[in-house]
């Protein structure tokens, strides 16, 4: 496969560039106002914005537990300015530096507090989760291929929810209108109606209003069928403001279980129930907070994902990793930007990023030519499938 130019953030008005210089100075700024941090760890998050934008990347402390992991991750870029890194490297390099920052790994009462736990709390309790759950009970009533369709393209479009891509955009509110660019769905589901081991992976985005259309569409897999047992990977630790980790996971269902929409509550006791006799599967690995593409995945992280008949992706910053964070054709078939994934994939994503692939020429144009920032402002989606 022909390669395409790295992204970078050093190009003043692009989307990279915005996103050092719009949303994170705005996600410090809502890390100092929602969490009471001492002045040592206000001083050090600030540090670490100013430094992002006029500094050069060094290295962690040498006492940090993933010092040399990073100190290799990094070979060739300690000591270049931020901007000059790959975009992908450097965001995940800076929500590590939060994690330093606010003495995520310190021993000390700081240490584990998840310093985005406010964030997702205030989503998962919120009204818009209330009015979502009490469509659970006409959903029920469909037929169970529309059911089914529903619930994917509901985990699809709730990917609208991160909440990193509301500091900077009002695509949360933009209607769900023909704005599928790339629909695989048919052969997604012929895909998990071939399959032979019957193991589905769901490699999770974010947590909160995303996660839980995520479990809602595991459940639907295992109740119907369509999988014998479901293998959920979330983050290891805290990660671009809402990605989800083993807690959130427990706080969805939680929530779920704990509602007043009947077939919300089932869902809810089903997955926890799913978790007892592990036919749900909850896994992690170091790598999925790494800085780079799903290209150089570990070899037995790649050799677990082979053993599934069919991995989900989720999200945004998962299919830049899937595909590359290059500045790809459009037109670049998906197949053979993903032929190196160990197992069948599927991508499910709205587009909030520059970086897109497997689009039909005639829509590239004619999407140009809109005049829309359509690559980035999460109005459109795609499904796609390499089986």
């Amino acid at each position: 496969m022909a390669t395409a130019p790295v992204i970078l953030s050093n190009q003043p008005g692009s989307f990279a560039w915005g996103v050092f210089h719009d949303r994170h100075p705005k996600l410090i700024q809502q890390l100092l106002d929602a969490v009471p941090y001492t002045a040592e760890q206000q001083e050090r998050l600030r540090r670490l914005l100013d430094g992002s934008l006029k500094g050069v990347l060094v290295p962690l402390n040498e006492d940090v537990h993933d010092y040399g992991q990073w100190l290799d991750w990094g070979q060739g870029l300690w000591g270049l300015p931020w901007g000059d890194a790959p975009f992908l490297w450097a965001e995940s390099y800076f929500y590590r530096r939060v994690l330093d920052a606010t003495g995520y790994f310190e021993p000390g009462p700081w240490r584990g507090v998840d310093p985005f736990a406010p964030f997702k709390a205030a989503e998962l309790s919120g009204s818009a989760v209330d009015d979502e759950l009490a469509a659970l009970g006409e959903l029920a009533t469909l037929p169970e291929n529309e059911r089914r369709d529903a619930l994917l393209l509901s985990s699809l479009w709730g990917n609208r929810a991160d909440l990193s891509f509301q500091l900077t955009s009002d695509g949360a509110s933009a209607p769900r209108s023909s704005a599928l660019l790339a629909d695989d769905t048919a052969l997604l589901w012929s895909r998990l109606a071939s399959a032979t081991s019957g193991a589905v992976a769901l490699i999770a985005d974010n947590a909160g209003r995303e996660l839980l259309p995520d479990l809602l569409l595991i459940d639907h897999l295992l109740v119907h069928g369509l999988a014998a047992r479901a293998v959920l990977y979330v983050k290891p630790q805290p990660y671009y403001i809402s990605d989800a980790t083993m807690a959130d996971t427990l706080a969805a269902i939680e929530r779920l279980a704990a509602g007043s929409e009947p077939e919300a509550v089932s869902v809810g006791h089903r997955l926890s129930s799913a978790l007892r006799r592990g036919t749900l599967v909850v896994r992690t690995h170091e790598f999925f907070c790494a800085p780079l593409p799903f290209h150089d995945l570990p070899t037995e992280l790649a050799d677990e994902l082979a053993t599934v008949d069919l991995a989900i992706l989720k999200g945004d910053l998962n299919y830049r990793r899937l595909v590359g964070d290059r500045s790809w054709p459009a037109v670049t078939p998906f197949a053979e930007a993903t032929a190196y994934f160990p197992t069948a994939v599927a991508a499910l994503r709205t587009l909030k990023s520059e970086v897109v692939v497997g689009l039909e020429g005639a829509v590239v144009s004619a999407l140009d030519d809109s005049g829309e920032p359509w690559r980035t402002s999460g109005r459109h989606a795609v499904a796609q499938v390499r089986a």
